[in-house]
């Protein structure tokens, strides 16, 4: 039986985080905290500790570790292994949510125009 993992390799198996390397760079930008400590990605951690992911925007995710694995399983495995203690979002929460969903959906990031588009553009400036 498996006493410590690393921080990394847990988050990773656990599918907190999507690959090891993103679980690394949480922990090395300060984003993971054990018991209350900020922790780097090479701590161990064992049954019983208190993991704290600050998540983008603001949200906070509280995790109760409760039992230890250093090789993927099954998602449904995997999910015995913590309970999350994090608080529900307030409807209001879940409102503000959506809107900014739909916000960022709205924006599109700037591309380079396409030949047609490039045509356009020297059409509209006048140029042969």
């Amino acid at each position: 039986m498996i006493q410590f993992v690393r921080l990394d390799v847990w988050l990773d198996v656990v599918c907190l985080f999507k690959t090891r390397s993103e679980a690394q760079k949480a922990c090395s930008g300060g984003r993971v905290d054990v018991n209350g400590v900020p922790a780097k990605s090479h701590r161990t951690i064992k049954a019983g500790d208190q993991i704290r992911i600050s998540r983008p925007y603001g949200r906070k995710q509280t995790i109760l570790v409760r039992g230890l694995a250093d090789k993927h399983r099954p998602k449904a495995e995997v999910r015995t292994l913590y309970d999350d203690t994090s608080p529900l979002p307030s409807p209001e929460e879940v409102h503000m949510r959506r809107l900014e969903r739909q916000w960022r959906a709205t924006m599109q990031p700037a591309r380079r125009p396409d030949k047609r588009g490039r045509r356009a553009l020297r059409k509209l400036k006048g140029d042969p």
